[in-house]
């Protein structure tokens, strides 16, 4: 059986810098709207991780070199980081921070579903009843926090939504790909084979259909907001991530992520005058209760 291990300074140190990597890059996202389209966008902050994690590639290449595989094995997880990214930047076209985090919880669902799906193993989970517990309240709060929203009728919340909705499920198939694909490799080399993968693809998406000339119209303000997304969201967020894991196995990390959709507005109604209704809130702790009781379905499974 796995036990939680005590939450070491170091530990809680990493729980407390995701937390706040992905709390501010959603701000920076929305922040660019005026100034970037999501394609440019997008190709500009991969494009600063990319240069992030290149020269820890070369390194490694250089050190212990690397097997071609890894390359094939890559393109799967990355075709579908490409398309949930794609639709997680152009939420923010449309909604708000806080309303798109609160509908991106339900990553935790199709994790967790499509996991069943492809690891014999956690179809133990279908016996679970904090399992239906978890699909029914996630199901009621997601509802409800875009129903009861005031613009709910309005076309640009509805497409905020529904992008949302597709990054989530975009990012259920990407964990489930990168474990099953790449699931025997060091984090850091695939997350940096993926970056460069993805880099690539959201520059031939940009050039096809964004303006990247845009982004020599930034002046330094908007430049930073570039570059600390990228090193926020993606460059920093995932390492501390997996590495808070690694010290402390999955439950307290996870469980910090359900802080975020709160931690998001509280920023996001300063920022941007961002307002839930009441029935938003109520709804929204729904959606969140629900992911809690995935993550305690999974516990159980991997303590049995």
């Amino acid at each position: 059986m796995k036990t939680a291990r005590p939450l070491q300074p170091s530990a809680a140190l990493s729980c407390l810098g995701f937390m706040i990597c992905w709390t501010i890059a959603p701000l920076y996202i929305k922040a660019l709207t005026g100034y970037l389209d999501s394609w440019t966008q997008n190709f500009l902050r991969y494009g600063v991780s990319f240069v992030f994690w290149m020269p820890f590639l070369i390194a490694y290449a250089l050190r212990n070199g690397i097997d071609r595989r890894l390359f094939a094995q890559a393109l799967l997880p990355t075709a579908f980081n490409l398309a949930a990214q794609s639709f997680y930047a152009a939420a923010f076209y449309f909604a708000d921070p806080g309303f798109i985090t609160l509908v991106t919880m339900t990553l935790v669902f199709w994790v967790t579903l499509f996991s069943m799906m492809f690891f014999h193993e956690e179809r133990r989970l279908l016996s679970s009843g904090s399992f239906w517990t978890g699909i029914v309240l996630s199901v009621a709060g997601v509802f409800g926090v875009v129903v009861f929203h005031p613009e709910f009728s309005a076309r640009a919340t509805l497409a905020g939504a529904l992008l949302a909705a597709a990054m989530a499920f975009g990012w259920g198939c990407y964990t489930v790909s990168v474990k099953r694909c790449l699931g025997h490799v060091d984090a850091r080399l695939s997350f940096s084979v993926i970056t460069v993968y993805t880099v690539i693809g959201h520059g031939i998406l940009a050039f096809l259909f964004g303006r990247p000339a845009d982004g020599l119209n930034l002046d330094a303000a908007r430049w930073s907001y570039v570059i600390l997304s990228a090193l926020s969201g993606i460059a920093l967020g995932h390492v501390l991530y997996y590495s808070a894991i690694r010290r402390i196995w999955a439950s307290i990390p996870t469980m910090f992520l359900l802080l975020r959709p709160f931690t998001v507005l509280l920023f996001s109604s300063v920022l941007f005058h961002e307002r839930l209704t009441t029935l938003q809130w109520l709804f929204g702790l729904l959606l969140v209760t629900g992911s809690g009781f995935f993550i305690r379905a999974q516990q159980k499974r991997n303590a049995a």
